[in-house]
């Protein structure tokens, strides 16, 4: 999702602890799962935003938005997809979804 560098980055950032957790991501992950053929990175974000979007999980979704912006997501198509999780996973959904997504945004000035 960052390509090699920040793979590295979170291998380096990992503790001792989480360290077994982080190897596990990265192969596996963002290895193997994201590095199929079938489908491009970009879409691949877009439906991780859904996933994670779906799941209420609102950390890991500001870390997928920096990553589907770096894809090629554009801040339009990120507020659609959040949305439009509206209709299969209801309003709590969208709103922490649209808020999550909205810090990342301004953070990086996208």
């Amino acid at each position: 999702m960052f390509g090699s560098a920040g793979a590295e980055q979170q291998i380096d950032n990992a503790s001792e602890f989480t360290q077994p957790m982080q190897d596990i991501v990265t192969r596996i992950c963002f290895g193997e799962i994201w590095q199929r053929p079938g489908l491009a990175t970009r879409e691949r974000s877009m439906i991780t935003l859904a996933m994670l979007a779906a799941l209420g999980k609102e950390p890991e979704l500001k870390v997928h938005v920096r990553g589907a912006i770096a894809n090629g997501v554009t801040k339009e198509e990120i507020r659609e997809i959040l949305v439009h999780s509206f209709l299969y996973c209801g309003i709590p959904a969208m709103v922490g979804s649209l808020r999550a997504a909205e810090t990342v945004l301004n953070e990086i000035g996208a």
